[in-house]
C-alpha cells in the first residue's frame, strides 16, 4: 500500500502496509526467520528471484519490509535496506561498495563512531580517507583524488551544529565521480531531504527521532533501485546487519507520529536556544534556526526547521556544565537524542570522548560544551528547569 502523492503526514500512517488475511488494523508483526514453499519448485523459483516472495528474514521479512516501503516515500527514495543499529547502517553504506585502493572524503565534524569508522575501520580494508573542515568548499575540492569514491557527511553536524552545503558538496563529488553519502540524523527526514539536494545515500539511526521513545535500537540505509541491487543487496544478505522484524515493528509506530513530535520538539529547542542567549553564564549558543547562527543563510536555503537539537557553552567549563547537567530535574542525562524525553549530555566526556583534545579543539568541542535534545514536555517547565539548572552552575 503506497502512493507517491500522500504528503509525509499521510504516507507515515499508510506508506507501505501489508495486510494479512485477517485484515488487521495495525501493521502485522512477522516474527520469523524463515518461511515454507508449497513445492519444491516454487522455493526453486524463490531462490532463482522468480517469485518476490520472502526466503529467509535476515534477507527481508514483511515487517521489514513495511518499515523500508515507508521510510522510502517519506525520503522520496526508490529502495531501502533497515539494519540493526545506525551505525550497522553507516558502515554497511560505505564497506558494500568501497574496496582496497579507494579513498574517501569526510568532514571532520563526524559522530565519534563515524569517526572511527572512516580513520580506522577504512584503512585496515585498504580504503584511504581524508578529513576536512565540511564548511569550506575549498577544502572538498582539494581533498579530491583521480581515486576518490565517497564523500561523507553529516549535517547538522553532532555535538556542534555546524552545516554542510549538500548541493554545492555533491556538485563537487559528482564532477569528480564520487558518491555523497549524507547522515541525515539531526535534521530529520521531515526537515531535510538530501536526495532532493542530489546526494546518493541516505542514512539514519532510527534509534533516534524515527523511534523517539527510547525503546529499540535500528537504521536504514536509502538510495536508487540501481545502487542497492548493485552494492548494498549482496552485501546485506551475507554479512547479516538486518533489522529485528520485532524493532521494524516498533519503528513503524513511531513514524506514525514524527511529523508531530518532530514539530513539537522543534518549537521547544527554538525556545530553549532563545532563552539561553540571554542567560548569564552561557558563552555561545548554537541553533541553525536561529539569525545568529554562523551558517544561518545554508540552514535556510536546505532546512525546512532549525532542529531539535541545541549545543551550548557555559563560562566555567566543565566543572559548570556537570553542575548544571546535576542541577536539572526534567531534562535527563543521556547520549541519546531525538527521544520524547528532553536529554542533554557533555559530549567531551561522553559521545566524543576518544577524539584526542586537540582533535575536539578543532571541531569547537569545548568541556563547557553540551548538548540539548528537546522532548515534547512543556516548554515553560524545560525552560524553568534550565533557569534554576543555571543557578547552580554560576555558583559552582
Amino acid at each position: 500500500m503506497a502512493h507517491k502523492g500522500w504528503k509525509p503526514a499521510t504516507a507515515l500512517v499508510h506508506g507501505g502496509t501489508l495486510r494479512s488475511q485477517f485484515g488487521e488494523t495495525s501493521e502485522a508483526l512477522f516474527l520469523t526467520q524463515g518461511f515454507v514453499y508449497p513445492t519444491a519448485e516454487a522455493a526453486e523459483a524463490r531462490f532463482k528471484g522468480e517469485d518476490e516472495g520472502f526466503i529467509y528474514s535476515r534477507y527481508a521479512n514483511p515487517t521489514n519490509d513495511m518499515f523500508e516501503k515507508r521510510m522510502c516515500l517519506l525520503e522520496g527514495a526508490e529502495d531501502a535496506r533497515a539494519t540493526a543499529s545506525g551505525m550497522a547502517a553507516v558502515s554497511s553504506a560505505l564497506l558494500c561498495f568501497l574496496r582496497a585502493g579507494d579513498h574517501v572524503v569526510a568532514a571532520r565534524a563526524l559522530f565519534g563512531s563515524c569517526r572511527w569508522v572512516v580513520e580506522t575501520l577504512l584503512p585496515k580494508y585498504g580504503i584511504e580517507s581524508t578529513l576536512i573542515d565540511g564548511r569550506d568548499l575549498k577544502a572538498w575540492e582539494a581533498a579530491m583524488r583521480p581515486n576518490t569514491k565517497a564523500v561523507f557527511f553529516e549535517t547538522p553536524t553532532n555535538p556542534t551544529l555546524e552545516l554542510v552545503d549538500i548541493a554545492a558538496v555533491a556538485e563537487i563529488a559528482h564532477a569528480h565521480g564520487a558518491k555523497v553519502v549524507i547522515d541525515n540524523v539531526f535534521a530529520t527526514p521531515m526537515q531535510q531531504k538530501p536526495l532532493q539536494l542530489c546526494a546518493d545515500v541516505v542514512i539514519y539511526s532510527a534509534t533516534k527521532h524515527i523511534d523517539g521513545q527510547g525503546r529499540c535500537l535500528g537504521g536504514v540505509v536509502l538510495g536508487t533501485k540501481d545502487w542497492i541491487a548493485e552494492h548494498l543487496h549482496d552485501y546485506f544478505r551475507h554479512t547479516g546487519p538486518g533489522l529485528s522484524p520485532f524493532n521494524a515493528w516498533v519503528l513503524l509506530k513511531g513514524l506514525e507520529t514524527l511529523p508531530v513530535r518532530v514539530a513539537a520538539q522543534t518549537a521547544n529547542a527554538a525556545r530553549i536556544a532563545d532563552a539561553l542567549a540571554d542567560m548569564k553564564g552561557v558563552s555561545r549558543v548554537l541553533y541553525p534556526g536561529r539569525a545568529d547562527h554562523p551558517q544561518a543563510d545554508i540552514a535556510a536555503k536546505q532546512m525546512s526547521g532549525g532542529s531539535t537539537l541545541v549545543a551550548f557553552e557555559l563560562e566555567g567549563g566543565r566543572k559548570a556544565a556537570f553542575a548544571f547537567e546535576n542541577a536539572l530535574n526534567i531534562i535527563r542525562i543521556s547520549n541519546n537524542l531525538g527521544d520524547a524525553k528532553s536529554l542533554i549530555t557533555h559530549p567531551a566526556t561522553t559521545t566524543h570522548k576518544n577524539l584526542a583534545a586537540g582533535a575536539r579543539a578543532e571541531l569547537g568541542i569545548t568541556d563547557g560544551m553540551l548538548r540539548l535534545s528537546a522532548g515534547l514536555e512543556d516548554g515553560d517547565d524545560l525552560v524553568s528547569d534550565i533557569e534554576q539548572a543555571m543557578a547552580a552552575a554560576l555558583r559552582a
